[in-house]
This record gives structure tokens, sequence and C-alpha cells, in this order.
């Protein structure tokens, strides 16, 4: 860590911690992450889990401060930060923080709370998610209109400005690793998924969830169907169920997607999936990085704090 350090931005997951260091510039100072995601703890292990990532270095000042955005602020987290009601102004994120106690007086921590969503019938609950959301607000500027977060949960928000007006949760991700492993469809997805087969099943599931997302716990059975009667291969079977899945979800937001752009924020191979199905809508889509927005989200809500 450098000293030109002065602040420490933390993105604490379910599977992974990572840290950057930032300097009073905004530059980064330097990065560093662990497979010590918030699902692999016990809440005692938290504050050792995060000296351990940025142990090797000097902030400018002490006690260091530390801004810490996702599940570390869980229920079954390090420290439960109350989440906030949407809609949401995201500039009020670091008033709701939480500290949880260190060992010693070198850092000064604040878990940034999640967003939830009371409305009988459309409960939800992020975190992380609203602090990438702050930073798209940075990084697209003046943007209004509907975001897109693919990955295991993958939300669905409609932003306006700083201001999270309403948002969503497709388990797809999870779905598909649920039935990969778990279900009959197993049997036919035993071997390469990445073969040259993939891509077509993707199409073919792609314009099936599309079409008709109100038909996919009929559809998936099509993955053992096709394998068993048509000689389908494993690639061509994971990529349909890909398809299928990522379709059924786009599909059932199309009254969200217009002619505007659709921001997404995730890992580019998943961003670029999710592209095609908004493009095959009619829609358009571009790729912002996780990384990009969760720093600029954290810079922000300690920005707003200072006001």
């Amino acid at each position: 860590m450098s000293s030109g350090t002065s602040w420490i931005a933390v993105d604490w997951g379910t599977s992974n911690l990572r840290a950057w260091g930032i300097a009073r510039d905004g530059s980064t100072t330097f990065a560093a992450s662990s497979d010590k995601g918030m699902g692999k703890l016990e809440r005692e292990q938290f504050p050792s889990a995060l000296i351990e990532v940025i142990r090797d270095g000097e902030v400018a000042a002490e006690p260091a401060e530390v801004l810490i955005a996702g599940m570390a602020g869980a229920r079954q987290g390090w420290l439960e930060a109350p989440y906030l009601d949407a809609p949401a102004d995201l500039r009020g994120l670091t008033a709701g923080a939480v500290s949880p106690a260190m060992p010693s007086n070198s850092y000064r921590v604040r878990i940034l709370p999640g967003v939830c969503q009371k409305s009988p019938g459309a409960e939800n609950v992020m975190r992380g998610e609203e602090t990438q959301l702050l930073g798209l607000s940075r990084l697209l500027p003046g943007f209004s209109g509907v975001v897109c977060m693919p990955g295991t949960h993958s939300k669905w928000a409609v932003l306006d400005g700083v201001r999270l007006e309403s948002f969503s949760t497709a388990m797809t991700g999870e779905l598909y690793e649920v039935l990969r492993q778990h279900s009959v469809l197993r049997h036919s997805l035993n071997g390469d998924l990445d073969g040259p087969g993939r891509e077509d099943g993707f199409r073919a599931g792609l314009e099936a969830g599309l079409s008709r997302p109100d038909l996919l716990a009929g559809n998936l059975f099509t993955v053992r169907a096709a394998s068993l009667l048509s000689g389908k291969q494993p690639d061509w079977c994971g990529g349909y169920l890909s398809g299928l899945l990522i379709g059924s979800e786009v599909g059932g937001k199309r009254d969200l997607i217009g002619k505007q752009e659709v921001p997404l924020i995730g890992s580019p191979a998943l961003c670029a999936l999710y592209t095609q199905a908004i493009e095959r809508l009619g829609g358009s889509a571009r790729t912002v990085d996780a990384s990009e927005a969760i720093l600029a989200g954290l810079k922000a809500a300690r920005e707003f704090n200072s006001h």
C-alpha cells in the first residue's frame, strides 16, 4: 500500500473480497483481493480478513479510513447495515453506514447499507449493486432509464440520476447452476459445455426464451429431450439452457427495453450474452465495467458524506 493512500475502498462480496487504495486525487494506489468472501467467514473473522488483504503498506493518516460496500453488511455478515427503502436517494448511502468494531484503533471502518423494496408482491433487496448504481450516475452523468446488472442474481433497476426508483431480481445465474448440477438435465450436460455447438444451442435457446418467456418451465425439458432424440451434445445443451434462461429473463422485461441504450454492469462475457438478447428485441446496450462502477460509487458515497 502506498503512503500516498488517503483511504481504502472495499467491495466485499459473497465469494470474494477486493480492496483499493485511493489517493487524494482519486487515483488508485494499490489493488488487492482475496477469496475470503462473506460466505466463507464467521463474524469474528471479518477484521482479520480485512487487515490481511490491506496489511502490506501504510495510509497517509491514522486511523486509516475504510469504506465497504456489499455483503459484509448483510444480516449474516460482519455487522448488519439496515436497508434504505426504495425509492432511494443514493446520495444518502454513507449516512446509513454502520461501524463495526476493530481489534485496534488503526482502522476506522464503515459499511454501506443496501436498498430494499417493501411493496407487497414486489419485495426485493440488494447489497453492493446500489453502490454500483451510484457509480453509474457518475460514469454516465444525467442517465435516466433502466439498468441491467447480469450475474448470479441479476438486477434490473430503474434509475433517475442518483435516485433508485425501483428494482427486481432474476435468479438466472443460480438457476443455471442448480439445473446443471442437480436436475434431470445434468444427464445431458455431462461433458464439454464449451464446444463448437454451444453457440448454436445458445441462439436456439435465446429465441425460445425471448419469444415465450411464459413457457420457460416447459421449454427447460427441451435440453433433455433434444439430447435423447436428436443427438444434441452437451455443448449444444449447455448453450441452449443458457440462452433459454437469459432469453426468458430479458423477454420478461421487454416493456422496459425501448430505444434508449441499456447499461449493463457486469463481466464482459456475460454482458455480451445479454447484449445479444436486448438487440434481438430491437434495443441496444453498452457494457460498463463492474469494478469501475463500484469504485466510482464508493468514491461518490464518501464525497457526498463530506458535504
